[in-house]
């Protein structure tokens, strides 16, 4: 599940494959990008900001893009099989001067618009915890600024902190035993659980497997709760159940298979 460590993994593929060279293939599918044609123009550069990715080329224009739920770019060497899904999925091609291809799968957002005006697709987000702009106690006010929300909604709201997602939204309030529905104003120490989020997606920013566990763990689970619903807790043994969703008709629901261990409830 893309989030923001995935993210900016693909912001340094898609930099160090297309970064520096002019485009000889631009193919965007999708209606409203059906005639423009970025060939000819040297990639400056794609950077990750929260869960959005902006590649920047000559011209003053970015393409920006969000993997949403599945959505990847994949990078190809010259006469490399595509591998990424069914061509159907493709909506967008970039090629470059040096045989490197971009390809994006089921991109559910893809825009084109002038650099100067990146503002208007990120400018609202929080801080990034994997960016230049990381203010941590602009993060924590902008957490503790609804002091009765559930802490795991707030987490996940951009708004607050740009780069948790469901899998780490579970993390943090495992690691900080309390559940997602305690009002964000209660959490005790909360500036320790912003530290925790920084430090677990600088933590897992360069590494294809995800891990939060420490390491006499890692043999067993690479992850304290999601996605470990009826297994055993790494705290107290018995195993974790379902949350219920947060709200009817949720993202964040049972399907997503966040658990709540049972020692949150003991207070193990």
């Amino acid at each position: 599940m893309p989030e923001g460590d995935t993210v900016w993994q693909a912001a340094r593929r898609l930099d160090a494959a297309l970064a520096g060279h002019a485009l000889v293939r631009s193919d965007l599918r999708v209606p409203r990008l059906a005639t423009a044609d970025l060939r000819g123009r040297t990639v400056l550069e794609a950077v990750a900001r929260g869960k959005h990715l902006l590649t920047r080329v000559e011209g003053g224009l970015t393409l920006h893009s969000h993997l949403r739920m599945d959505g990847a770019w994949k990078i190809f060497a010259p006469r490399e099989p595509w591998r990424g899904g069914p061509a159907h999925q493709i909506r967008a091609i970039l090629a470059a001067d040096n045989g490197r291809t971009a390809v994006g799968y089921r991109l559910p957002v893809l825009d084109l618009l002038r650099t100067a005006d990146e503002q208007r697709v990120v400018g609202h987000l929080g801080p990034d915890l994997l960016g230049p702009d990381w203010d941590p106690d602009e993060a924590l006010r902008r957490l503790l600024s609804d002091p009765a929300r559930p802490l795991g909604t707030a987490l996940l709201d951009q708004r607050n902190l740009a780069g948790v997602g469901n899998v780490y939204m579970a993390e943090l309030c495992f690691l900080a035993r309390v559940t997602p529905w305690l009002p964000v104003g209660e959490l005790p120490a909360p500036e320790e659980l912003v530290a925790t989020a920084k430090r677990l997606l600088e933590a897992n920013r360069t590494s294809p497997n995800r891990t939060t566990t420490p390491p006499a763990a890692r043999a067993r689970t690479r992850l304290h709760v999601y996605a470990r619903a009826g297994r055993p807790c790494l705290v107290c043994g018995p195993p974790a159940a379902p949350y219920p969703p947060l709200t009817s008709g949720s993202a964040w629901d049972v399907r997503e298979r966040v658990v709540e261990c049972l020692c949150l409830l003991l207070s193990c």
